[in-house]
């Protein structure tokens, strides 16, 4: 039964990491990545990029989307599963589940074109309200100062009812005779969710913060490279949209493994050092 998942991940997980040294190489298609030369000096792609005037904004956006997806993202899902687990009308949370959790299964090419009906300068069902209600229209898609909360605001709706599904199976192992106990007690239902059912699925929060920071230098290349402009690269280019524009469209693969790798490392870091974190905490992954 292990045999599958073991497969996958050496095949395309393991395997792959063979092209690594490709950032360590001046890779040419024709050549292949052994008859390729060697890089002089060996770092010459990582001291490329950081040399180039995009490294910093790059990062900032990459960290900046992410954080605010961790920080933000976290808690509706927990939220929802909070209100799902108290709902006694069974039809009714069967429903709410079910709405919630579709939208995990729509690709981001669909939810583009949902923000484009809503929040088009020129016929976004929001911007007609706003004219009809004598404001003026709003290019949301190429703000500034609304990209990011689109971005945010988009991937928290689109996983939100997928997170709760998480949640909710943490907390059927919860011990039921723990509320029965606390109500022969004189809990109320705020009281048993804060000393029962919170403390029940914390390790459950806990693993799911530490691969989320695990992932924290991604930021979503799906989302962004379908939502994004060129007039929101200041706010909205990261790593990811970078490295596929240099690396594949500009066919400079050595510097776009270099910083694959480079972000694969702080991605390490993150997970080991939050694990170590947790572990003080009584809780952990390892």
């Amino acid at each position: 039964m292990l045999l599958p998942g073991v497969l996958y991940y050496v095949i395309f997980k393991y395997i792959p990491m063979y092209g690594v040294i490709i950032a360590f190489k001046d890779f040419q298609m024709l050549e292949g990545i052994m008859g390729s030369p060697w890089a002089d000096p060996w770092y010459k792609h990582f001291e490329l990029f950081f040399n180039s005037p995009y490294a910093s904004q790059l990062m900032v956006n990459t960290i900046l989307i992410s954080v605010y997806k961790l920080v933000f993202g976290t808690i509706p899902p927990i939220l929802m599963a909070l209100l799902l687990n108290e709902c006694r009308v069974r039809w009714f949370k069967t429903v709410v589940q079910t709405l919630t959790y579709m939208p995990h299964f729509l690709s981001w090419v669909i939810i583009y074109g949902i923000l484009i009906a809503l929040l088009s300068q020129n016929s976004g069902l929001l911007n007609r309200w706003i004219e009809e209600a004598g404001g003026q229209s709003i290019g949301f898609m190429t703000s500034l100062d609304y990209f990011r909360i689109i971005l945010v605001g988009s991937e928290i709706w689109k996983d939100l009812g997928w997170g709760a599904i998480i949640y909710l199976a943490a907390m059927t192992s919860i011990d039921p005779t723990l509320y029965e106990a606390a109500r022969v007690d004189g809990a109320g239902r705020l009281r048993m969710i804060w000393h029962i059912t919170l403390p029940g699925i914390r390790h459950v929060i806990v693993l799911l913060l530490i691969l989320k920071l695990g992932h924290i230098m991604d930021a979503g290349f799906d989302q962004i490279y379908i939502l994004y402009n060129i007039q929101v690269y200041q706010v909205a280019d990261i790593l990811d949209t970078w490295v596929f524009r240099t690396g594949l469209q500009q066919l400079n693969f050595s510097l776009g493994a270099a910083v694959g790798l480079f972000k694969s490392l702080i991605g390490m870091a993150l997970v080991i050092g939050s694990n170590h974190l947790s572990r003080k905490w009584g809780e952990g992954i390892w």
